[in-house]
């Protein structure tokens, strides 16, 4: 007989409806397969933040860029605007200054009491029209000498003014807006040379002259 060696040949008991992996020992599991996993999970991280920064930084760029174009266009408009109106004021002067000459024949024609029928009709529609598109017209009797509105044509002493004043309009002046067409075309006054002088003489002055003239008081 041959002799059996214990302990080799035995298996170990298996319950009854278990499979033999069952009774396998399960190794632990490890930990070490989770460190990768979360150092992948940290670089996807900074990897979305260094994106997300640089899509920040383009929007940034790019609404700058939108602001500084959209400043850009409203400058553009208000430009375009402003030069529009200045062709228009400068247009619209050019007719007025051409109709100059005939607004001065309807006022002689008004002085000289020639402005009746269908002719005055004419005319007064031809001032209102004038005066709608902005004619505005100046020059009064009587108002200080502005070499800045006025030119004097005329020129004479006067007694009764205390300055350089238009005794006369010759010819109305015409403005469109802050544009002088036509300077007011006057005569002018200055007060009479010596006329202040004599203001200012003192009723002390005056008697001491009236003294020499009479001789003074007779010496004893």
């Amino acid at each position: 007989m041959t002799e059996e060696t214990p302990g080799f040949d035995e298996k170990p008991d298996v319950p009854s409806g278990a499979t033999p992996d069952d009774a396998e020992p399960k190794a632990a599991p490890s930990s070490e397969g989770a460190a990768p996993a979360g150092d992948a999970a940290a670089v996807q991280v900074a990897g979305l933040t260094a994106q997300l920064d640089q899509v920040r930084t383009a929007l940034g760029e790019r609404t700058a860029d939108l602001q500084r174009l959209q400043a850009e266009y409203q400058n553009y408009r208000r430009r375009v605007e402003r030069d529009r109106i200045t062709v228009k004021e400068i247009a619209i002067a050019s007719i007025l200054t051409e109709l100059l000459p005939v607004l001065d024949d309807i006022g002689r024609a008004r002085e000289h009491g020639e402005l009746v029928g269908g002719f005055k009709s004419v005319a007064e529609s031809l001032e209102t029209v004038a005066a709608k598109m902005g004619l505005q017209q100046f020059g009064k009797e009587g108002e200080p000498f502005d070499p800045m509105i006025h030119e004097a044509l005329m020129h004479s002493y006067a007694p009764d003014v205390t300055e350089t004043t238009c005794v006369a309009i010759l010819q109305p002046g015409y403005r469109f807006g802050e544009r002088n067409l036509r300077p007011a075309r006057v005569a002018v006054a200055e007060p009479q040379p010596g006329a202040q002088a004599g203001k200012g003489d003192s009723p002390e002055s005056a008697d001491t002259a009236d003294g020499k003239e009479s001789g003074g008081p007779e010496e004893g």
